[in-house]
C-alpha cells in the first residue's frame, strides 16, 4: 500500500479544496504545512522541484516517490485510491 503526504498551507483555497475531500476519504494522509514548518517547504522544493502547494507526495510500496501538484488531479487520484 502506498503512503501519502499533502504539502499545503491554510490560506490557500486550492489546498482547502483538497483538504475538504481528504476529510471525506478513508485514507491515512500525513499533512505537512509549509508555512508553520519551514522544513516542510524545503522538503517539498528538494523533492518535488518547486514550492507550489497543494502537492501530494506518493510513496509506493517499493519506495518510489511521485509528486503531484494540481488540486483537481490530487482529488481525482485520492478518490481512485479510496
Amino acid at each position: 500500500m502506498s503512503s501519502y503526504a499533502l504539502y499545503y498551507y491554510d490560506q490557500c483555497p486550492f489546498c482547502q479544496m483538497v483538504l475538504r475531500e481528504i476529510n471525506k476519504l478513508p485514507l491515512d494522509i500525513e499533512l505537512k504545512n509549509t508555512l508553520t514548518a519551514p522544513q516542510n517547504r524545503q522538503d517539498l522544493i528538494q523533492g518535488g522541484g518547486r514550492g507550489t502547494v497543494p502537492c501530494l507526495r506518493i510513496t509506493n510500496t517499493d519506495n518510489q516517490v511521485q509528486w503531484m501538484y494540481e488540486s483537481r488531479d490530487i482529488i481525482q487520484y485520492l478518490k481512485s485510491q479510496a
